[in-house]
């Protein structure tokens, strides 16, 4: 240490988001070509300046460096070395080192000696020269806060110090609030700024701090906070216990705590009364036009008065005028929390009668305004709410719907609307826990809302099924509760058909054919017609091998009308997935997702988005994308807390797996699907789980097993109804049959396959029809079927399949002894399943090109090394770090499995040890042709 600057090493543990600030001051701090340096580091209020000069002055001590710190103070200002005094009161015994002239006046300067005052050049130099000397010692870092607040003399002191530290042993870090001030002037030394955290770090420390705050809730103190540490901190303090759980109980403004009033509220409260007026106006209102603060204002100079603001650094306006920013949502709660509530209240009512031409605004004052029951407020809230569904804001149709009801004058139009609410929560908004206090209240304020409110039985059947997987329960409550409704099938009533959405998708995961006929019986019975979209789902979605022609002659009409809604959107999407269809409408599921990304988007919507596009990257052979989006969803799941729906993301990732030839991460994803959804009875995931076995074995050569696992789905010679993922394991099951010598089962599924409405529903399954009644023909005759399969358009979309069938082409080309032509379809089956990463697929392929006398690598490989794909996988982790059980957790494995792997790599690569993977591996990828 007695040759090196002082060095700051990350602490992550210590500070949330800062990784990179740190290293960037260890950086500057450890620069051998500049010895002895000074850094300002500037920041907003609440940035974190205190927790970061602590972070930095911990690393530093730990590497051997000697802290003298010190923090300027408002009421010592006026105090001559006040500042000073903190920074050397550690080293008061060390002023020896100096001349008796230098140390008498340094002492008689911060009040241990006395004497005449000294001159200030004299106590500058006394004070380089001992930070110097005791450098030589033990290398110094000054850690300096709230500089803006030193004394003036202090200032002058340090200002003088910065700049003669070069070559020396001593560095100085030293923050200030609000820019450089003093002898630190702008630009005379380096700095470093501060900015806001960025999203993820803001979730994590507010998860850290506060555990107990729903990531609902935790989401909006996220937006409002901006990144600030201190408001991330601070924010849930003000909080209520029922607020911190529940996002509907959340004020429109948050409340600040004592501490950031202090930061926040001075700056509001020092304006003039008709500035503060506007603030509080611009603050409640939800436009951010200026013209509706104008028009509420009871002074007239607005503008003006606003500008009075903006120079305060309050507020932005737009360089027209028209539009109106607070620069911080912490300003708006200041102004807000300045008020009185009878203050809010006037005013909200004065902004519902500026925009009576707005209805859902118009709608959201009122509510706030109101101080008792009022069913004419309570009405347009419930109207509003609706709108905000359509838009997409479920949080803020649960919020209106909530309000609504505190506002009813009739019980049972309060129980009714909050079990619309706890609908919402569950079916939209993802806010579970929230749904389920909403459905209490609603019974506890009117029972019979629970026992005959469809929204209730909607919402109590989410709950149901997301608490416990209880599939048999929700299901037997909503028919019982349509069954019971006095509803008339009028399908106009929105309870009734939203509780039929909800039925789709129970009857769908519970798996058996017997669900769906009460559900048809219902559709059948809305009159004058059901919604069409609802019409065709029911059959496209259900049973998409038997869907009906008016069906498929409507999709066009559902396609244009997806629109903006993400409800729709999602549901659109269920009624095109198995049809092949979703890339219609991928640009809207697109947004849907990066809307969930962001958070404006309903955490359920969010969720269907994430399975249809990751099914859609599957089919499409973009399995690195299919992967992240299934992991993606599974993280989603976790955090907000949606057990039920991860084995669709864990399908996903095994049938990309399947394809892959990855067996044991089949098994692994495979088993635990099917392990849990078999006592809950939802079978529909066990069909899918099914699938993907099927395929797994099918890349692996096991026929036997493929025959019998595509047979769990649908039985040879019928296409099951009620078992939509039959449809895309029908080839499956003809190609197993055929290779186990069951031809007739082969070709009375090939037979069903045609008789089906499979080959209407997209050139993807047409081709995979045709290619199935090829594999059953004999001779020559199935070349015919093959050229016609391949020959249809758009083939390239699903590269996956149409390798499949031109290797069974190759296969029947080769076996009658057309060997030229065998050739071109087994290297082009090659060149694909080496592209997509299906290594056993390539290796048949590869064999069959050997077979007909043509050389053919199978596999990927690298130099002359050859790697499984998972193998890969496995050696990448294994050279970061990771040890075996992680790396199992990672890939869905066991780590013995891990270990099996790992044995078997090493000799593959000519190492010995895991230490020396990350070589091995650096060294394959040099070896990579361009």
């Amino acid at each position: 240490m007695n040759d090196r600057e002082p060095t700051v090493r990350p602490s992550a543990h210590r500070l949330v988001g800062r990784d990179a600030d740190l290293a960037c001051v260890a950086s500057f701090f450890s620069d051998d070509d500049a010895r002895g340096r000074a850094l300002l580091l500037c920041g907003d209020a609440g940035v974190g300046r205190t927790a970061f000069l602590d972070a930095v002055a911990a690393d530093a001590e730990a590497d051997g460096v000697r802290i003298l710190r010190a923090r300027g103070v408002r009421f010592e200002k006026n105090i001559s070395y006040a500042g000073l005094n903190q920074l050397l009161v550690e080293a008061f015994d060390d002023f020896d080192v100096l001349e008796a002239t230098q140390r008498d006046a340094l002492r008689a300067a911060v009040g241990i000696g006395s004497g005449p005052a000294p001159g200030r050049l004299v106590i500058c130099t006394a004070v380089l020269l001992l930070l110097r000397r005791l450098s030589a010692r033990t290398p110094l870092l000054l850690v300096v806060d709230d500089l803006q607040w030193l004394d003036e003399a202090t200032d002058a002191v340090l200002g003088f110090v910065a700049r003669r530290l070069v070559g020396s042993r001593v560095g100085l870090l030293a923050a200030s609030g609000e820019g450089p001030v003093g002898s630190f002037k702008s630009g005379v030394l380096p700095e470093h700024l501060l900015e806001p955290l960025d999203d993820a770090s803001s979730v994590r420390l507010v998860a850290r701090r506060h555990p107990d705050v729903c990531p609902a809730v935790r989401r909006r103190i996220v937006a409002e906070a901006r990144g600030n540490p201190l408001a991330l901190v601070e924010l849930p303090s003000a909080l209520s216990a029922e607020q911190r759980r529940t996002l509907t109980a959340v004020p429109a403004v948050l409340p600040l705590t004592r501490r950031l009033q202090s930061v926040h509220a001075p700056q509001v409260a020092e304006l003039p009364a008709s500035v503060r007026e506007l603030m509080l106006i611009a603050a409640l209102d939800r436009t951010g036009e200026v013209t509706s603060v104008e028009a509420v204002a009871t002074s007239r100079a607005c503008l003006d008065d606003l500008a009075v603001a903006a120079r305060a650094r309050l507020v932005t306006i737009s360089p027209d005028g028209r539009r109106l920013e607070f620069r911080s949502p912490l300003i708006r709660s200041a102004a807000v929390g300045l008020a009185g509530a009878s203050e809010r209240r006037r005013i909200h009512r004065a902004l519902a009668n500026v925009l009576e031409d707005r209805s859902e605004l118009r709608a959201w004052h009122l509510g706030h305004a109101a101080v008792g029951p009022d069913e004419t407020v309570a009405g347009l809230l419930e109207d509003a709410a609706h709108r905000r569904l359509r838009q997409g804001d479920a949080l803020g149709a649960v919020a209106a719907l909530t309000r609504s009801a505190a506002l009813s004058p009739v019980t049972a139009d309060r129980g009714r609307r909050l079990a619309e609410a706890a609908y919402v929560g569950a079916d939209a908004a993802g806010v579970l826990e929230e749904a389920s206090r909403l459905l209490a209240q609603a019974d506890l304020v009117d029972p019979a809302s629970g026992r005959h409110s469809l929204h209730a039985a909607a919402a109590s059947a989410f709950l149901l099924i997301n608490d416990d997987g209880d599939v048999t329960t929700a299901y037997r409550l909503l028919v019982g509760s349509i069954e019971a409704g006095g509803h008339g099938f009028h399908a106009s009533d929105t309870a009734l058909v939203e509780a039929l959405y909800t039925l789709v998708l129970v009857c769908w995961y519970g798996g058996d054919p017997a669900l769906w006929r009460p559900l048809n019986a219902f559709v059948a019975r809305l009159t004058p017609e059901p919604p069409e979209l609802l019409s065709v789902l029911v059959q496209t979605f259900a049973d998409p091998a038997h869907t009906e022609a008016p069906a498929l002659s409507r999709l066009a009409t559902l396609i244009a009308a997806a629109g903006d809604d993400p409800t729709d959107v999602v549901r659109a999407g269920a009624a095109l997935i198995y049809l092949d269809r979703l890339g219609d409408i991928r640009w809207a599921t697109r947004r849907l997702v990066e809307q969930g990304r962001s958070g404006t988007a309903p955490v359920r919507r969010y969720l269907g988005a994430l399975t249809h596009l990751g099914l859609d990257q599957f089919h499409l052979g973009r399995w690195e994308d299919a992967t992240k989006a299934a992991d993606e969803g599974l993280a989603v799941c976790e955090e907000h807390h949606y057990p039920f729906y991860a084995w669709f993301f864990q399908y996903i990732k095994a049938v990309v797996a399947a394809a892959r030839g990855e067996v044991e991460t089949t098994a692994y994803l495979t088993e635990g699907i099917v392990r849990w959804a078999t006592p809950r009875g939802v079978h529909g995931a066990c069909f899918h789980a099914g699938h993907a076995r099927g395929l797994s074995a099918l890349g692996s050569g096991d026929f036997e097993t493929a025959y019998q696992q595509a047979g769990t789905l649908s039985a040879a010679g019928t296409l099951a109804p009620y078992v939509p993922v039959a449809l895309w394991s029908a080839v499956d099951l003809v190609e197993a049959a055929v290779r186990t010598g069951r031809d007739r089962e082969a070709a009375d599924h090939a037979a069903a396959m045609r008789a089906s409405a499979m080959g209407e529903l997209s050139p993807r399954l047409e081709m995979l029809v045709l290619a199935c009644e090829a594999l059953t023909t004999p001779g020559e005759e199935a070349l015919d079927m093959f050229e016609r399969a391949l020959s249809l358009p758009g083939l390239e979309s699903w590269p996956f399949d149409l390798a499949r069938v031109c290797l069974f082409h190759g296969e029947r080309l080769r076996r009658l002894r057309a060997t030229a032509e065998s050739r071109s379809q087994l290297s082009r089956a090659l060149e694909i399943f080496e592209r997509l990463g299906a290594r056993r697929w390539a290796a048949r392929a590869a064999g069959e090109l050997r077979a007909s006398g043509q050389s053919a690598l199978s596999g990927v490989r690298t130099g002359r090394v050859w790697l499984t794909a998972q193998e890969m996988q496995i050696a990448a982790l294994a050279a970061t770090g990771l040890t075996n059980k992680q790396i199992a957790e990672r890939l869905f494995l066991s780590h013995r499995t891990v270990g099996t792997h790992l044995y078997q790599i090493y000799p593959k690569l000519g190492i010995t040890s895991r230490a020396a993977l990350r070589d091995a591996l650096a060294g394959l990828d040099a070896s990579e042709p361009d």
